[in-house]
Parts: structure tokens; sequence; C-alpha cells
């Protein structure tokens, strides 16, 4: 299988397609992310505006565009529906998978390349941020994109720097500055540590920085010329202030990757301090052409993962663009060792991965006894995949003790793909959770075209994506406050009294989204009491009319 370019390419996009594409529409919206990123270019379309991003209707400008556009093209295509909102997630990511063997191939031959793609494809984090709808697999694939074109620049052919070039500005669309930063500063500190000195004047290629320019720079103009107030707010604020303060609550200690990225790693994670050790460079002070490889890959790790980690604000989804790197290094490991019989490395590796998985399928089995609240609910979903990594481990022990070294890597193969189709399931669970799906669906069966639809002290992001309409908002302003104050928004985001007065007691029929722990003593003081139409999960739907005409 492994000397054919094209059985392998054809044998991992049926199965990767297989992993990503189906049941990617199974379950609803998991708010807040995906409420948010679908319901910003569903208003695009509404809008006819591609300029200016709206998140219930109001200026929102937290992220760049070109993630809006991609969804905006899909929903198009395939309607709006859910997968149709996941399907540039999945998609990208599995054209990562794909940059990611064609790199691993260049570097290091096809067998190694295939692993490398298929740990890649079956990492946990890698897998789970790649269906849903968030910018981060979006950024991840574009930065390999780049990195693959700066080494392929490098190695192959100058005119390969425009891959380097595109992928940043489509990451600078993405995501911002940090679809520059990273892969320049991979780049720079690679030629600093090779002092490969000559790379500076051929990377620097007029075509590829032409091109840079004429798709990263229109949008930005347009939206500052639309915005006048979009530089200060994007570049100030979510760039310079979110990096360096603690304004959005998200500070974690410094070493918070570190579990995030063993755990992502899963059913791979063990084999990751020994395919580390085996990409150090022989030399330092004159590094071989092998040498050259094998610093790439690890600043191309090691300069995000410091990045991040430094950051005031981490959540888990920002450390997936380390994982390419990480994929390739294991799959070169796995290729070494895969012939080699019961060598030591592949016994630490094997020995440091049935620890990290026989932790995590423990876990899994027990967590729900001990969840209270969601435990029973839990234990149907998270039990194969418990019983996949037990039986991963047993099977990979019987193999290398045999000595049958190759059995060992195609069983960790076949496993990752069982872990990854049980896994998910998962997303089943949390639809009952996160998502506004069946809230919205409650009420539907309930709103005319005339009500108006109030939340109460929260947002379901995903309500006004299904409902197709506008949310009142009841002393709530969160991260829509920048656009909240922009232009008259006194009849959409409303404190206690002013909602009271403006629609309770209007005469106007309203359906108000409460928490089921809210008290409804202040809606009927005003003498208008309020009916409940129906529960969904923690909420309650009241109305100030019944259904009656």
């Amino acid at each position: 299988m492994f000397s054919s370019h094209r059985k392998n390419l054809l044998f991992l996009l049926a199965l990767i397609s297989i992993l990503y594409l189906v049941a990617l529409g199974s379950h609803g919206l998991l708010d807040p992310d995906e409420g948010r990123y679908s319901e910003i270019p569903r208003e695009m379309l509404e809008s006819g505006d591609f300029i200016t991003p709206r998140l219930n209707y109001v200026a929102y400008f937290e992220k760049p565009v070109l993630h809006y556009w991609l969804t905006a093209l899909s929903f198009k295509v395939l309607g709006q529906n859910e997968f149709a909102a996941r399907f540039f997630p999945a998609f990208l990511a599995m054209a990562g998978v794909m940059i990611t063997y064609w790199l691993a191939d260049r570097m290091n031959g096809p067998r190694a390349a295939f692993l490398s793609a298929w740990v890649l494809a079956t990492s946990l984090v890698y897998f789970a941020v790649g269906q849903i709808n968030i910018t981060d697999m979006p950024l991840s694939f574009f930065m390999t994109l780049s990195m693959a074109g700066f080494w392929m620049g490098y190695r192959r052919d100058r005119r390969y720097f425009t891959l380097f070039y595109l992928g940043m500005a489509l990451a600078l669309l993405t995501k911002g500055l940090v679809g520059v930063v990273l892969p320049a500063g991979v780049a720079f500190w690679w030629i600093v540590l090779t002092r490969k000195w000559e790379v500076i004047r051929e990377a620097l290629y007029l075509p590829g920085l032409a091109l840079f320019f004429l798709v990263a720079a229109p949008w930005y103009v347009l939206v500052c010329l639309k915005n006048p107030d979009f530089f200060h707010f994007f570049f100030i604020q979510e760039h310079f202030l979110r990096y360096t303060t603690r304004m959005h609550g998200r500070f974690e200690p410094w070493w918070w990757f570190i579990p995030i990225i063993i755990v992502g790693s899963i059913p791979w994670a063990g084999f990751l301090p020994g395919a580390i050790s085996a990409s150090l460079p022989s030399s330092a002070s004159s590094p071989t052409r092998q040498d050259r490889g094998r610093i790439f890959l690890l600043l191309w790790f090691g300069v995000i993962f410091l990045f991040f980690s430094l950051s005031s604000s981490k959540l888990v989804p920002y450390i997936v663009p380390v994982m390419p790197p990480l994929a390739i290094m294991m799959g070169t490991f796995l290729d070494l060792h895969m012939d080699r019989g019961k060598s030591r490395p592949l016994g630490l590796g094997l020995l440091l991965n049935s620890l990290v998985l026989a932790t995590f399928g423990v876990a899994a089995a027990a967590y729900p006894f001990l969840d209270q609240r969601y435990g029973k609910e839990l234990l149907p979903f998270v039990a194969p995949v418990a019983a996949v990594l037990i039986l991963l481990v047993i099977l990979s022990w019987a193999y290398y003790l045999k000595g049958e070294s190759r059995k060992v890597v195609l069983a960790l193969c076949v496993f990752a793909f069982l872990n990854i189709a049980t896994f998910k399931n998962v997303f089943g669970f949390y639809d009952r959770i996160m998502s506004a799906r069946d809230l919205a669906s409650a009420i539907k069966s309930h709103a005319r075209p005339e009500d108006v639809v109030v939340q109460y002290r929260d947002y379901d992001q995903g309500l006004p994506f299904y409902l197709k309409r506008r949310i009142v908002l009841v002393d709530w302003r969160g991260e829509l406050e920048f656009g909240s104050e922009r232009g008259d928004q006194s009849d959409w985001f409303l404190d206690q009294e002013g909602f009271l007065r403006r629609y309770w007691t209007s005469g106007q029929r309203v359906l108000l989204v409460m928490r089921d722990e809210q008290d409804t003593a202040f809606l009927e003081e005003t003498g208008t009491i309020p009916m409940v139409l129906g529960r969904v999960g923690d909420k309650m739907l009241v109305t100030n009319k019944g259904d009656e005409p």
C-alpha cells in the first residue's frame, strides 16, 4: 500500500471522508461558538452586506471575514443547516491531512507520509475541532499550507513560496495578525538557527508578496472605510489587549496546553516524547540536510506552542495548529521503528501510550457515575470510547511481545479509526445540553410573525439562526457590547425596567426565554401574569398572551 501514492491518497481520502463527513449534520449547533459562526454568515446572506459582519444584527468585529464568507457560500450551495455550517471546517481539516501527507512524503517518504497523515486525522483534538464550526481549523489549514509552501520553496522550487504567502494572507483573513506572525516567526527562527541566510533573498518572492497584498488587503481597507472604529477595536483590543491582559477571563497557567496536547493526541499520545526526541538535530552548530528538516518541524511546533502558552487568553482549539508538525514527527517515528521488532524506543512509546489510554479510558468509563446531573445520559456515549481504548492497549501489547512491530502499528491505525468513529457519538450528547435547536423549535411552535422574541439575562447564540429573526436581549450585552453602542439599539438591548415598559405591558405579544431558576415575580408585579408555554432543558418559555388569536 505504502509504495503507491495514488493508492495511498485514495485510501486515505476514503477513510477521512467517512470520519469527517458522515453524520456531520446530525446534531444541533453547539452554543455559543457554532451559533455565532453560523448566524453571522446567515445575516450576510440576508442583508447582502459581506463587508461588515453582524451578530444578532449589530456589528461584530472580533474576527476577520473569511470564515464567514466560506460558511455563507456553503449555506448558499447546501442550504442553511448544520451540515452546511460545519462543511468547511471539516473539508479544511481533510485538506490539512492531505497537505501533511504531501509535506511528510517530501521529507521522509510515502510510508512515513501515510502514517503522519493518519496520526493527524485521528488525533482527538484535531478531529474534534474539525467537526465544529469555528475559525481554528481554517486557521490551522492555512498555516499548514503556508509552512508547507515555505519548506517546498526552500527545498524544491522558489515558486512554492507563493503558497507561503497565500497561506498567510488567508490566515490573516481568518483570525487576524496571528496568521502572519506565527508562520513568519517559524521561518525567521529556522533561517537563524540553520544559518541559511540565502533563503531570505529567495523567500522575498515578488509574485508571492504581490499575491499576499492582493488577497489580504482589500477587505481590511473596505471594512475600515465603512467602519472607522474597526481598527482600534480589532487590532488594539482584540489583538494586543486580548493577548497581554485577562480581559476575556480566559487566563490559564503557562503549562495549560501541555495536558491539552497529551489528551488531544490520543490514541497516539505516548509516542510524543520519542518522536520529539528523535527529531532533535544531531548537531546544532553544523546541521545536516536531515537536521534542517527536524529543526523546521520542531520550530513549527515550538514557536506556536510558546506563543499561545505565553498568552493571557487560552482556549483548547488554539493549539490545533501544532498538530500537523507533531503528526509528522510521530508518523516518522512509527515508520522508523515498525520494522525493528521489539525495539526499545517503540516499547517505551507503547508503555507511555498504554498509560495515557488506560487512564483516559478508565476516567471516561468512571465519569458518568460521578456526574450526578448528566451521568446516566452520558454513559452510552463514552462507554464505547473507553472500550476501544482498553482493547487497543491489550492488542498492541500482545503484538509487541511477539516482536510483531508492524502489527502493533497496524492495530494502532485500525483502533484509531474505531476510536474516532465512537467518539463522534459524543457530539450527540452535547446536542442535548449546548444547542438552541430544540428551544427554537418550541418557540416556532408558538410564534407568530408579529411576536417579539426576548431572552432574559442570557443569549443562546443559535436562536437567531434557527428562528431567522432578531432577538431582544434584556440585561445582557456580553460580546455584543461594542455593536450595541453603534446606532440606535434602544429597542433591542434593554434593562429590566425598559423591557417591562417597552414590550411586556405594551399589548404586543412577547415570547420570553428565561432560565428555570430565574424568578418571574418581576413580571407578575406588572399585573400581566406570565403563562408558561413549555420547558426545554434548563430553559422555560413564557408569554404575556396565550396562543389564542
